[in-house]
């Protein structure tokens, strides 16, 4: 009589096991491959392809990341902020990387509106399918105003993002995002002069964001963005000066987003146009992260200073996240956080 190995039947359950795990997988995997997801978004009327923007500041023109980031894979992006006539911006230093962020004080050195779209946006309106929004400073509402009026002769502009953290000279210097009835202001003035959807970039340096959030709505905001920098400083130690010449910077990036996050959840809740989430967001979870918060669309910002790829990257990250989760609409996400 033959002895049989003590083995064997180990070595038959591991190779039934083996290939119910593979099939299993090849299940898997022809699911997600039938799996129909829809990654668009509208935004105050805007089609967008997917929730990813890149931010304004941290992406040039755009048409500068042409040659390294497929501009079209992307859901759109905001050009640096412009103004009513070109701007030199801070001397250096202006840039200081800290633990997990970035201070920065370019002081809004920009080409002017009209070098735009002259210059930059000829160019951009020769890449198809993409989405173009303009961010617009000014020191008082006449230049927000007048700003937008030279922009709305430029074809192929989606939207104006309207950068409130500047501080109005006729006003003693405060900061049209830190008060209501500037804020109110200078959305009017904006809405009157505008021929496109208006979004409001907001200030995180307030007691109540939701209030102001409120404020930019009842002055006509199609939308609102969230958050711009906070305000913070660092000294070097040993030479006992500031780091950033224009000694108080705005402080970005990772270190920032659970406040940002708060923020968003804040705002969204307190308003009924859409919310685009801004702050520290460098991987798929944080996106979605935002988007259960209540934003339909997010921004990214300091993460292109260090991998100038980061909103393409995340753009497909962000897709096999939602297929790993079994997400057929990406739309469906937004506001979905469970509390309590």
């Amino acid at each position: 009589m033959s002895q049989k190995n003590p083995l064997q039947g180990m070595e038959e359950t591991t190779k039934t096991s083996t290939l119910k795990s593979m099939s299993a997988s090849a299940r898997e995997g022809k699911r997600r491959a039938s799996l129909t997801l829809d990654m668009s978004v509208n935004v105050a009327g805007i089609h967008l392809k997917n929730p990813i923007l890149a931010a304004s500041g941290t992406f040039g023109y755009g048409i500068e990341f042409e040659d390294i980031v497929s501009l079209d894979k992307l859901g759109g992006f905001v050009v640096k902020g412009l103004s009513r006539e070109p701007m030199a911006g801070n001397p250096p230093p202006r840039l200081f990387e800290t633990a997990a962020g970035m201070l920065n004080a370019i002081g809004l050195q920009n080409i002017g509106a009209r070098a735009f779209i002259e210059e930059k946006l000829p160019a951009l309106r020769k890449i198809k399918d993409i989405v173009v929004i303009a961010n617009v400073y000014g020191y008082c509402t006449e230049d927000y105003e007048q700003t937008i009026r030279i922009l709305n002769e430029g074809d192929g502009i989606a939207a104006y993002e309207i950068n409130v953290s500047c501080p109005n000279v006729k006003h003693g210097g405060m900061t049209f995002g830190q008060d209501p009835a500037l804020l109110a202001e200078v959305v009017a003035g904006a809405r009157a002069a505008s021929t496109r959807p208006l979004i409001v970039k907001l200030s995180p340096n307030v007691t109540d964001i939701a209030q102001m959030a409120r404020a930019a709505e009842d002055a006509g905001a199609d939308a609102v963005s969230l958050v711009n920098t906070f305000l913070a400083m660092a000294i070097d130690p040993v030479t006992r000066r500031p780091r950033i010449s224009n000694v108080t910077a705005g402080l970005s990036g990772p270190a920032i987003k659970p406040i940002a996050v708060r923020m968003v959840y804040e705002v969204a809740r307190a308003v009924q146009i859409p919310v685009i989430g801004i702050g520290g967001i460098s991987t798929p979870e944080d996106v979605v992260e935002f988007l259960l918060a209540g934003a339909t669309a997010v921004e990214v910002g300091t993460a292109n200073f260090w991998d100038p790829r980061a909103c393409e990257r995340l753009v497909n990250q962000f897709e096999c996240w939602c297929l790993e989760q079994h997400i057929e609409s990406v739309a469906g996400l937004r506001g979905g956080v469970i509390i309590g």
